[in-house]
């Protein structure tokens, strides 16, 4: 998706800009400097408008690649599909890319298109209210400012989640979550406790175990876990790409085409593709445990796809390990020096490590949203989130979402999934820029239809085959797209005027 050039001050379009409506010089908030607030201004920027401020909560950009740095940290998604479509990286290292670098290109990317000039750091927002066509937005610190269009880009897992475990705040040694890595603590010889056998501790387990005096594993519920080969790049790689941009362009495309053809199409209903994976991850799991009943312990019970697939390999070597110890039957408390299982053995430990996974269903919370006629959106969303087209709430003008409800981030790459979204929100700017109006929301009817048909269509989707995952709302739905990539960045194209309530300034 490559975005158009930015327009200029004697760009003729300009003429159709109206004072009382939305113009090129309306202020636009994004909260959020990771990677899909950085998009958003840059789409904002190249599109014309120009008075952009970004709010973010910590001190740098980067969000989710900032926040996580634990041991063997990489991306599911292969290097040259995780990137912006304009913004090619030649220097990453492998076909997974590590946490950093992917952090690192973010930083070049925000050096580059000079956008910091715009950010607010350790701008945390409370809460923002609609008043007189204007969204009042207060950060933590009180401070209150005006704006005609707030973005929220604040991600989908970014609030940690720690498990009900009896004692857990007695324990006197170090614990922190994988998503708080706490880097000051010595790991070497320890005995170390992980908790949650996903696809975080898939990736930090083997590293652990290297280091770990003892290693103690406790396991919930198994995942499919698929062995895809994580080919080194070499110098000679990397000096071609940046010789020629358009491989790199041809690597994303190949790499988003597998994706598109095998799992995004298994996810949504293809039994074949289903099959096919689940043999995959079955025939790994025979070759690296040979013991049975490890092996059995190891096996999911839920359909291949219902929970998110995890892709990695060494974990079930490290497993075996003499220095690790797997537990499976739960955990019945901690103890200020350890962990009592289940059957009442316990492990003493010094550091507790918690892959528990995070709150999927928080979005912007907790900061306070308060559209129309005083109505909160946790009110709005009392009988679950939905939105339309992923990107807009009824009753909430000019405030949009970024991987919001129905967002198909459980089958396709975030990246790539914000490019859709960022693009059909600027268009929408676009429509009352040229009306000469000054607010857009989507019709509420249309929303209802659009949610019937994907609640229908989700009945055909793996996420509904029985398992319990963080692709499920508290009423146990689903809120991801039910159907291809393609048919939503095919939808998402151009947004449809009778979809939206536009209106003027009295």
């Amino acid at each position: 998706m490559d975005f158009p050039p930015a327009k200029t001050e004697k760009d003729e379009t300009n003429a159709s800009d109206s004072p009382s409506g939305l113009n090129y010089n309306s202020r636009i908030l994004i909260v959020g400097a990771g990677m899909s607030g950085m998009l958003s201004a840059m789409r904002l920027l190249q599109s014309g408008y120009t008075n952009i401020t970004i709010y973010e909560k910590a001190n740098e950009v980067g969000g989710t690649w900032r926040d996580n740095t634990y041991p063997g940290l990489r991306c599911d998604v292969p290097s040259h599909m995780f990137t912006y479509s304009f913004e090619p990286n030649p220097e990453y290292s492998h076909r997974f890319p590590q946490g950093s670098e992917i952090q690192s290109y973010l930083l070049r990317v925000a050096k580059k298109h000079e956008l910091y000039r715009m950010i607010r750091f350790s701008h945390e927002v409370e809460s923002t209210e609609f008043i007189a066509n204007q969204w009042h937005v207060k950060i933590t610190t009180g401070s209150t400012d005006v704006f005609d269009v707030v973005i929220c880009a604040t991600g989908v897992l970014h609030h940690p989640k720690y498990p009900n475990i009896p004692g857990r705040e007695s324990f006197q040694g170090e614990s922190f979550h994988t998503a708080c890595w706490n880097h000051k603590v010595e790991l070497q010889g320890k005995r170390i406790a992980v908790i949650g056998t996903g696809a975080t501790a898939v990736q930090v387990v083997p590293e652990l175990q290297r280091v770990a005096g003892h290693l103690v594993v406790f396991q919930r519920t198994p995942h499919w876990i698929f062995p895809m080969p994580n080919k080194s790049y070499t110098e000679d790689d990397k000096s071609r790409i940046r010789q020629s941009p358009s491989l790199a362009k041809k690597l994303r495309d190949r790499y988003s085409m597998i994706f598109r053809w095998t799992f995004t199409r298994a996810v949504v209903g293809n039994k074949l593709l289903i099959f096919m994976l689940k043999a995959f991850c079955k025939s790994h799991l025979k070759r690296k445990v040979h013991d049975p009943e490890l092996r059995k312990k190891l096996t999911p019970d839920y359909e291949c796809g219902c929970k998110r697939l995890v892709f990695g390999k060494g974990f079930y070597q490290a497993l075996q390990k003499p220095n690790v110890s797997f537990v499976t039957e739960g955990i019945a408390s901690i103890e200020p020096d350890g962990i009592v299982a289940a059957t009442g053995q316990k492990f003493p430990v010094d550091i507790i490590v918690y892959a528990t996974g995070f709150h999927g269903h928080q979005y912007m919370r907790p900061m306070k949203v308060i559209g129309r006629e005083n109505k909160t959106l946790d009110e709005a969303w009392a009988g679950g989130a939905i939105a339309h087209r992923s990107t807009s709430v009824p009753g909430f003008p000019n405030f949009f979402l970024i991987f919001g409800p129905y967002s198909p981030i459980g089958n396709y790459s975030a990246i790539s999934v914000a490019e859709v979204q960022v693009g059909y929100i600027v268009q929408q700017l676009e429509l009352l820029r040229k009306q000469g109006a000054l607010t857009i929301e989507p019709k509420a009817e249309v929303v209802k239809q659009l949610v019937d048909g994907m609640t229908a269509a989700m009945k055909k989707t793996v996420w509904l085959a029985g398992c319990n995952s963080w692709y499920l709302d508290d009423h146990g739905r689903p809120t991801m797209w039910p159907w291809t990539f393609e048919r939503y960045a095919s939808e998402m194209a151009r947004p449809q005027p009778n979809e939206f309530h536009t209106s003027k300034a009295a």
